[in-house]
């Protein structure tokens, strides 16, 4: 990743991620349509190139959205012990809301983290 030059007021990786904007300015948007990203930012003119989540955020979700539904899932069937066809009524659209929902928000927040830490892809060093 290039160094940035460019001077603006600092903003929350988190607060940025979470609301889709630009991790350097906090203003343009992040998301080009719900999960694709644009080119650049269109306030700070930001170059996106250095974005790659790759599939960090498909795993979160998995992780935590699982969690929650799974936790839910058996807490109900100890205390309640519903019919199977309730089980399905209830966690198959709760998983999916909640993973389309988070899906962004997390893609979001992992790349401004990226950019704010600078993370880049790992190079070895030939010299030996």
């Amino acid at each position: 990743m290039h160094e940035d030059k460019a001077r603006f007021a600092p903003v929350s990786p988190v607060s940025a991620g979470l609301a889709g904007k630009c991790p350097r300015c906090g203003q343009g948007r992040l998301f080009d349509g719900y999960l694709k990203t644009r080119n650049n930012c269109s306030n700070c003119g930001l170059d996106y190139s250095f974005i790659d989540a790759g599939d960090g955020p498909a795993v979160f979700v998995i992780l935590i959205i699982g969690f929650i539904v799974v936790g839910l899932a058996l807490w109900m069937e100890v205390t309640m012990n519903p019919p199977l066809w309730v089980h399905f009524l209830l966690w198959i659209p709760l998983t999916l809301v909640l993973s389309l929902v988070s899906l962004r928000w997390i893609k979001g927040v992992l790349i401004a983290l990226q950019f704010h830490h600078k993370a880049a892809e790992g190079k070895l060093d030939d010299k030996a």
